[in-house]
């Protein structure tokens, strides 16, 4: 009879790895087809790549954190709603971010990073300062969502700028002089005809991309909930069938597998050599894990998100040390050194061991 209950907690812990593993893969697919599928929407509606950049790409990459946290606080799981916000955080410069600077340091770009890091270490410091109550209330966080609004139009003001100052401008070419495709127009019956059905079949394709992206938001976005209620369902039997706590499991695998967009766009930087692609978007994501999520789990919370002791006097001071360790140094030096990463990567070691020791 012991044998049989073995065989079947054993069967059963096997299933809930699985499904906790399905959950993972559904919420990164579905990430990916949520991004590529509202930017190339938002594109073909006319809206300028910069804003695309700044508003769609951002979220839709912290979209993973943001449901699976949202569905916690919905559910009473506070424990994996704020491991998992905090918890990404945390992953993002500790594990991320230090591997970035590991493989690809490069100088400080004071114009590019200060505004954002400061944000971003502001938004760490007042996130812990109103948790010190054991919860989040709801209306305080408000603070926290204009911090969010500053930085997002912050985002957009300077894509702007980059945009207009990276614009081509052809002075060679007449708009009526060229077709539908770009092609050199010829006078005549004839060319009309021609930029007409031009005109139609290009017109009917833009339909047909629509639709497609479309159909990918949606099924993205479903893949995106559909995963992150798995995530939270099966993490927290997971938690169970390990004798640890929620918040471990959160911190660890939850924040961890959510946080696997940004570790696919800090693989490709590194591949590319595009450091400013990996170190922005790392900082981005924290601002919103930190600004957007939380307080919105406090909403959906009733008002009050219940924080655990080891989450405010573990995770939230870790959270300020790694956010001031990724950019302090960088100040100070004028550069994101593999020393920096490597400081990093060594904290965020501690870190897991203190979490887990704890």
């Amino acid at each position: 009879m012991t044998e049989i209950l073995a065989i079947t907690r054993t069967g059963d812990i096997c299933l809930t790895v699985f499904l906790f593993l399905v959950g993972l893969v559904l919420i990164i697919k579905g990430g990916d087809w949520f991004v590529d599928s509202a930017s190339k929407i938002a594109e073909m509606s006319g809206v300028p790549q910069f804003i695309i950049g700044a508003t769609v790409v951002s979220i839709g990459t912290t979209l993973p954190e943001l449901i699976t946290s949202s569905i916690a606080a919905g559910e009473g799981n506070a424990a994996i709603a704020i491991g998992n916000a905090v918890g990404s955080v945390n992953a993002n410069i500790g594990l991320i971010m230090a591997v970035s600077l590991l493989f690809l340091p490069h100088a400080f770009d004071k114009k590019a990073y200060l505004f954002k890091g400061i944000t971003m270490i502001l938004s760490i410091v007042i996130l812990f300062l109103m948790c010190l109550k054991g919860y989040l209330n709801a209306y305080l966080s408000i603070i926290l969502l204009v911090v969010f609004v500053v930085f997002m139009a912050e985002n957009i003001i300077v894509g702007k700028k980059e945009a207009t100052k990276n614009k081509l401008v052809d002075n060679g070419t007449n708009p009526a002089s060229v077709d539908a495709n770009g092609n050199p127009a010829e006078s005549g019956n004839a060319t009309a005809e021609s930029t007409n059905t031009d005109a139609a079949s290009a017109k009917k394709q833009k339909t047909k991309d629509i639709a497609k992206s479309i159909i990918f938001f949606i099924l993205g976005t479903a893949f995106i909930v559909g995963g992150a209620q798995h995530l939270v369902t099966f993490g927290s039997k997971l938690a169970g069938y390990m004798g640890v706590p929620e918040r471990i499991v959160a911190i660890t695998l939850v924040a961890i597998g959510t946080s696997l967009p940004e570790l696919v766009t800090t693989i490709t930087s590194i591949i590319k050599k595009k450091h400013d692609l990996s170190i922005g978007n790392i900082i981005g994501a924290n601002v919103i894990d930190l600004c957007l999520i939380l307080p919105v789990c406090a909403m959906i919370s009733g008002g009050r998100l219940p924080v655990e002791f080891n989450s405010l006097y573990i995770d939230m001071p870790f959270c300020i040390g790694f956010t001031l360790l990724a950019i302090l140094p960088a100040v100070i030096t004028k550069k994101f050194s593999r020393v920096q990463g490597g400081v990093i990567l060594a904290t965020y070691v501690a870190y897991m061991t203190v979490s887990i020791v704890l």
